[in-house]
């Protein structure tokens, strides 16, 4: 039985310099928000708690400097990964047509596919035509930012963007729309 609670307490907080590091409750994190059931909620909390992890990346390039200095570089990229994924997990859990906002690749694939050209209908080549689109300026503006000026100017407006689709997946996700229903 004592095993089973060093188990639990080795999950929820792990030891420094443990195999697995903090992967264990930030994965159990990412379970609760699978579970979450009602869509717009799931959204709010994912949303909330990616506006929190890019709060965090901003502040740490702030006081990083430029170039990142090699203290900050590692807590950045984990703040930004943990927080892409949680982007990656919802969109995936909210499965939203041709809006797989973080898999390129699918998407582009998905475009060629589904064209006429390969025997396809051509559907929804729009939408992810515009999602390739956003994602290619969205990836070159940002880099000229974090080459040219600094790494906090693409994620100081990235931040307000997630914290704008928070409250309004908070305001909207709070009706009993067929959207926010599981």
């Amino acid at each position: 039985m004592s095993s089973f609670f060093a188990d639990v307490r080795g999950t929820v907080a792990p030891q420094p310099g443990g195999r697995h590091g903090p992967l264990p409750p930030l994965l159990v994190a990412l379970t609760l928000g699978v579970r979450l059931g009602q869509r717009g909620h799931m959204l709010t909390v994912a949303a909330s708690l990616q506006s929190a992890l890019l709060a965090v990346s901003v502040v740490l390039a702030a006081l990083s400097g430029s170039p990142v200095g090699a203290g900050y570089r590692y807590p950045l990229i984990v703040a930004m990964s943990v927080a892409m994924g949680v982007q990656n997990a919802t969109a995936r859990k909210l499965a939203v047509p041709d809006l797989t906002t973080t898999v390129l690749t699918l998407t582009i694939t998905g475009i060629a596919a589904d064209s006429s050209i390969a025997g396809g209908q051509g559907a929804s080549a729009g939408r992810r035509t515009i999602s390739v689109v956003a994602m290619f300026l969205g990836a070159r503006i940002g880099a000229a930012f974090v080459l040219h000026v600094s790494i906090v100017l693409p994620l100081a407006p990235a931040l307000a963007v997630l914290f704008a689709v928070s409250a309004t997946s908070y305001v909207l996700g709070r009706t009993d729309a067929a959207w926010v229903r599981p």
